[in-house]
């Protein structure tokens, strides 16, 4: 017994919520990188990348009581 019925193709659509959401956190991610880097080179024009730290201490103080 031979099966006389026509061949259906069938096609299913899946939809999908959005999909390119990570590429707003990369975008972020990547800011904050950048933002790093341009920090660590003008880290001297700054005032952050001072190395030594100079105290200068008097070698006498004059105290005056009236």
């Amino acid at each position: 017994m031979a099966d006389d019925r026509e061949t259906v193709d069938r096609t299913t659509i899946v939809e999908t919520n959005g999909g390119g959401g990570g590429g707003g956190v990369l975008a972020v991610v990547l800011l904050i990188v950048v933002i790093l880097v341009l920090l660590f080179l003008f880290r001297d024009q700054l005032g952050f990348g001072s190395r030594t730290t100079e105290v200068k201490v008097p070698d006498k103080i004059e105290v005056n009581v009236n």
